[in-house]
């Protein structure tokens, strides 16, 4: 099978080099077909509050899209179209490109643009930003022969907002890259604290405000620490509110470089998952649960459907409320206590990530579900 990965998709996000790898591990030749449009973050907030209006980025949508008709055209024959995260513009260019060669084209859905510009106050900020992304992603569902999802409870969200069918969608869950997330040996720590590690953008979906006051209900324990690990537009609030608290067990890192990251994460005692409230982060099992699976680490992470449907309390991961420190402190002391539930987290939860989220993995779903379009 040859597949054109196509579009303007986030080439350094974790979604898209795992679905690349994974697919050619299992056989698949993937030809590239990318132009970046996006400089980061800060830049598509730009664009989302208004700045989608200004002429000089119409004339940079314009030319990224230029420079990708000009890629496609030395792509030669593929069998599939697959796009990227995030590919709901690039749709409309993709569905005329494969209109006229006949081919099938499939969206790695992913995130909802839509929902993430909701939860972040974009769309109450500007409506009629708000209004353009709710129809652009709408549309562009609509448009693919197949959409891609990780969870079940996402799909179903999505189908529900836009009124899609539910055979539209098939699931690759997220997984983790163990060509970086794999058990290595951490340097020794003097101190013998144990470490309660999170990691991450520090966005609602984390929920970082409840391990701050989880931090703080621990305070007196003098030989347990909190890292926190990473920046974003809730890392200020953070540090606020782990001063008003008085925690002091709290270090805040800003971020390291990724080659450094699986030793932080190896040195950790407990690797925390995400215990925010919004619909993006009860529809999602993140990143950093599979992460920490695949470092053979125990992972501690707040409750859903979708992280129940994944995981087994007690066995592959810890799994408390959200939206209660108290019992986060109590789970944390629980860990602390029982060595033996620890390494029984990290072996089940190990062992699990190599059976069912490996790239590997991943990638013989996704060509199970590009087979069966291409049969169509």
């Amino acid at each position: 099978m040859r597949v054109c990965y196509f579009g303007t998709y986030r080439a350094n996000y974790p979604r898209n080099q795992i679905m690349i790898e994974g697919l050619r591990r299992n056989g698949v030749e993937v030809i590239e077909c990318h132009v970046p449009l996006w400089t980061g973050i800060e830049d598509r907030v730009r664009a989302a509050s208004g700045g989608w209006l200004r002429p000089v980025f119409i004339r940079r949508v314009v030319r990224t899209y230029w420079k990708l008709l000009s890629a496609y055209r030395q792509v030669g024959d593929y069998d599939v179209m697959v796009l990227g995260y995030p590919g709901q513009i690039d749709v409309y260019l993709a569905r005329v490109l494969t209109w006229l060669r006949h081919k099938p084209l499939v969206l790695d859905l992913f995130m909802s643009l839509y929902l993430i510009a909701s939860e972040r106050g974009l769309v109450e900020r500007h409506p009629l930003s708000g209004r353009l992304i709710y129809w652009l992603e709408k549309i562009a569902c609509l448009l693919p022969d197949l959409l891609i999802k990780d969870t079940a409870e996402y799909a179903e969200w999505i189908g529900q907002m836009y009124g899609l069918a539910p055979d539209r969608f098939r699931l690759v869950p997220t997984g983790a890259d163990d060509r970086i997330f794999r058990p290595v040996v951490a340097p020794p720590r003097p101190d013998g604290r144990f470490r309660v590690l999170y990691y991450g953008t520090f966005i609602p979906n984390h929920g970082v405000d409840q391990i701050v006051r989880a931090a703080a209900l621990l305070k007196g324990e003098p030989d347990v620490e909190f890292e926190l690990v990473g920046t974003g537009p809730e890392q200020p609030l953070a540090k606020t509110l782990a001063y008003e608290l008085g925690a002091d067990n709290i270090t805040f890192v800003d971020w390291i470089d990724k080659e450094e990251l699986p030793y932080r994460i190896s040195s950790a005692d407990v690797c925390l998952g995400a215990f925010g409230q919004t619909q993006q982060s009860l529809c999602t099992v993140q990143n950093k649960i599979y992460e920490g699976l695949a470092m053979h680490r125990p992972v501690l992470t707040g409750d859903s459907p979708a992280v129940r449907a994944t995981l087994i309390h007690g066995r592959h991961a810890y799994v408390v409320p959200r939206n209660d420190p108290v019992a986060l402190a109590e789970a944390i002391l629980t860990l602390k206590a029982d060595g033996t539930l620890r390494e029984r987290l990290a072996s089940d939860g190990y062992r699990l990530f190599q059976s069912r989220f490996t790239p590997t993995m991943l990638g013989a779903q996704m060509v199970a579900h590009l087979q069966e379009v291409s049969r169509r």
